[in-house]
């Protein structure tokens, strides 16, 4: 079976999220069980490491018609953990740009990227079975496919996946760019297919040109066909629900492994926990913050926006800190957030220390050092960070929605079980009972704290899981 995976962001050569986490690890996964997956990504030459870019080979060039623009497109490759990657070098739609996304001219970005791709399968010589796609920037791929490249035979057995990632993010433009950046006639615009509140919509294309959906959870599948979570493609989610699916996603084992992580100062597994409360002494005084082992350490490592529910912890941060805790917290984002934070931690420096920065080894520091990680997302389409705190030893605090419901296991006080502490309502008043629940038992119950620990510790959100049910969805295809 071949698969090409199509993304804009790739772990370890750029990313901004989660999309960058699936397209790093899946494809060497599905690679480790023999399936030949391939990766295509734009080259942004401003973002990838030199180690990587050192790396690349230069195979060719051609130019691609972009509406009436005839522009440059040079094809990299380089082969990384036996996954082969080819980027798309065009210095203008990628080469200087400081950020991959929220430019004015995104959506002709965009356009030559997938335009670009399905002109350069023959040119490679792999024709895939399966054509993977990921959010709105590819999701026009398969209406390409089928509306401006069915002449082409090579193409016709190609089936094609979307991945929601993000249902927010849609591709909305002037109906225009059907014809000015893809070349195409307005025959699917004017009728309706891929029009949605006078615009051209790229993942409502997805959604109906795609031979399979999946989103990166379950319960995020069965959420965005609903209006309050569907933004506004709902109605269309419902109509196209035989093929959709939910499958959740993965971390990396390898990356995430307390056991070897080079960011710890000391290593433990559920075995023997001694380094995560050496751990906890080494991030309480980079934090400056008192060392005691005896108090509740809580930590945030996140984007700081109203999607992630923050909104909620600073309304009860002066409530939760007239408990004997401490919070650590890593992070960037809402202005207004950023500095509700730094007040906190003006206002309480014997409780709370902030970081309002991006710091990868701080983050893996305070996935292990810290005793409570806080997740009050809004909404979560599959989120990582919580599977990743529970691989420390960490147990989560979340909100009981999308991917957050699927994988933390809410502590029930009759059978000892759970993974975490959940709370259903969105509201500040029942965030702050969950995690007064937590401290109660971190508190008193010293034996049920280290049974939810090893429960965490011992769950299984690897790839090779995963990867499994994608497998699966291959197979349904062909």
């Amino acid at each position: 079976m071949k698969v090409l995976f199509a993304a804009t962001e790739c772990a370890p050569f750029f990313k901004s999220g989660g999309l960058g986490d699936v397209a790093g690890a899946l494809p060497k996964e599905l690679v480790r069980k023999g399936i030949d997956c391939q990766v295509v990504l734009p080259y942004f030459a401003k973002k990838i490491p030199k180690q990587y870019a050192d790396q690349c080979e230069d195979l060719f060039s051609f130019y691609v018609n972009v509406g009436w623009r005839r522009q440059y497109c040079g094809i990299k490759k380089m082969i990384l953990n036996d996954v082969t990657y080819y980027f798309l070098d065009n210095l203008y739609y990628f080469g200087g740009r400081d950020d991959l996304y929220g430019y004015y001219d995104d959506g002709e970005r965009f356009a030559f990227f997938q335009l670009a791709l399905i002109e350069m399968l023959e040119r490679i010589n792999f024709i895939p079975d399966i054509l993977h796609v990921n959010d709105y920037h590819t999701a026009m791929i398969p209406f390409l496919l089928k509306e401006k490249y069915r002449w082409i035979n090579a193409y016709n057995g190609i089936k094609t996946v979307l991945t929601i990632h993000n249902i927010e993010f849609q591709g909305q433009y002037e109906g225009s760019v059907l014809s000015d950046l893809f070349g195409v006639g307005m025959e699917r615009y004017e009728d309706g297919t891929v029009r949605m509140n006078d615009c051209l919509n790229f993942m409502k294309a997805g959604i109906l040109y795609a031979d399979r959906i999946n989103t990166v959870s379950p319960s995020y599948a069965e959420e965005i066909k609903t209006p309050q979570f569907g933004s506004g493609l709902d109605v269309i989610l419902r109509m196209e629900a035989g093929k959709l699916s939910g499958i959740l996603n993965g971390i990396d084992y390898e990356l995430n492994n307390p056991k070897i992580d080079p960011a710890l100062p000391f290593h433990y597994d559920s075995t023997d926990l001694t380094g995560k409360a050496q751990n906890k002494a080494v991030l309480q005084e980079k934090m400056g913050l008192p060392q005691r082992a005896d108090v509740s350490l809580l930590a945030v490592v996140s984007r700081l926006t109203y999607q992630k529910g923050f909104n909620l912890l600073l309304d009860e941060l002066h409530n939760i800190l007239q408990n004997d805790v401490q919070l650590v917290l890593l992070g960037t984002g809402d202005k207004n957030f950023e500095n509700g934070f730094r007040y906190f931690a003006k206002t309480y420096p014997e409780k709370c220390s902030v970081s309002i920065s991006f710091d990868v080894k701080l983050a893996q520091q305070m996935y292990a050092g810290s005793d409570i990680f806080l997740m009050p997302s809004a909404f979560e389409p599959c989120g990582l960070s919580q599977m990743i705190s529970m691989r420390y030893g960490t147990l989560p605090i979340v909100h009981e929605i999308g991917g957050l419901k699927d994988t933390v296991t809410p502590f029930n006080i009759v059978t000892g079980e759970g993974t975490g502490f959940g709370f259903a309502e969105f509201s500040s008043y029942q965030l702050l009972k969950a995690i007064e629940r937590a401290l109660t038992v971190y508190a008193d119950d010293f034996v049920t704290w280290h049974s939810l620990i090893h429960q965490a510790m011992n769950q299984d959100f690897s790839w090779t899981t995963s990867s499994k049910e994608y497998v699966t969805l291959y197979e349904t295809l062909i």
